[in-house]
């Protein structure tokens, strides 16, 4: 069994986190995102981490995770400690799924997306006892998981309920021999000792496959909350994919205040404050869960400039 504490230097009370890919640079839709877990991090009078998932590599574009960093501070929104790049993380995770393999809590697999297809969808488990060993094939690693995924209680979408369903033994290494973000992600979180996750409802329906990971890993999971994802259609959301403008870090004030009326808090106006800092001062008191607006998706007009509030 790992043991969590050894993974984690850090005891606070609150751990909040933003965890940006830098595939891209940062749009409204990612900026509601960190404003509203910032927010609950400060107004519980936590730390607030930022943490770079740069754990697909291909995808990452040179000098994004600059850009995304110089717009954070732009909008007033100040990390605590240093910047975690989860390309500089390898050893650790292998470290961890070497253990895995060892204790036989993971295997190797070679089944394909093809051959998962053609299972109906859901991997069926047929690598569990072959015990593979990679020799001139790539093979994927997948971490044993029975029974149900956990189900999950939301701090902010409190009347989102999904539904219990059966698991399957999920990748924790791909044949490409990347490290998946269902691994590192948990343990980054468990790492730095994050307690609270507060992020897009996009991935409101992967919490239970997360919590039911926390539980074979050994580790005590975080809290999660949901907020509303800015899509220009149903079931697109903002992203570089469909050409999201990249937020105008010029117009800090304006963007923060449009992010705060588009989570649900729609009595605070641009022309009552003169300064970024004032404004999230005031955004820190008034914040509360029960007050963002609870809906999965929320659509914007695609130009940034129609995010804007009026003052």
């Amino acid at each position: 069994m790992l043991n969590p504490q050894s993974m984690s230097p850090t005891d606070a009370k609150y751990t909040g986190r933003f965890a940006p890919s830098p595939s891209g640079q940062l749009h409204f839709g990612s900026l509601v995102t960190a404003l509203a877990s910032y927010l609950d991090a400060k107004h519980h009078c936590g730390e607030w981490l930022v943490r770079m998932e740069d754990i697909d590599e291909p995808r990452c574009i040179a000098g994004t995770d600059r850009e995304i960093l110089m717009s954070l501070e732009a909008h007033g929104l100040k990390w605590d400690g240093t910047v975690m790049y989860q390309s500089q993380q390898h050893e650790r995770y292998q470290q961890v799924l070497n253990s895995l393999l060892d204790d036989q809590r993971a295997y190797y697999c070679s089944c394909t997306r093809k051959m998962i297809t053609a299972m109906g969808g859901i991997y069926n488990g047929q690598c569990r006892d072959k015990n593979l060993v990679p020799a001139e094939h790539e093979l994927a690693v997948r971490l044993k998981l029975d029974g149900q995924l956990l189900p999950s209680t939301d701090v902010i979408m409190e009347d989102i309920a999904l539904s219990p369903r059966p698991s399957e033994d999920v990748v924790i290494k791909r044949r490409d021999q990347l490290f998946s973000y269902n691994l590192v992600v948990i343990l980054d979180d468990a790492y730095q000792g994050v307690t609270h996750i507060i992020r897009g409802c996009d991935l409101i329906e992967v919490t239970p496959l997360h919590l039911s990971m926390y539980e074979a890993l050994g580790f005590t999971a975080p809290q999660y909350g949901h907020v509303p994802v800015a899509a220009v259609a149903p079931g697109r959301k903002l992203s570089k994919q469909n050409h999201a403008s990249p937020i105008n870090n010029a117009r800090a004030l304006e963007n923060i205040v449009a992010a705060l009326q588009f989570l649900g808090f729609c009595d605070v106006k641009t022309r009552d404050f003169d300064s970024v800092d004032a404004l999230l001062s005031y955004a820190i008191s008034i914040w509360d869960r029960k007050k963002v607006v609870k809906t999965p998706e929320i659509i914007v007009p695609q130009h940034e400039s129609t995010y804007y509030s009026h003052p």
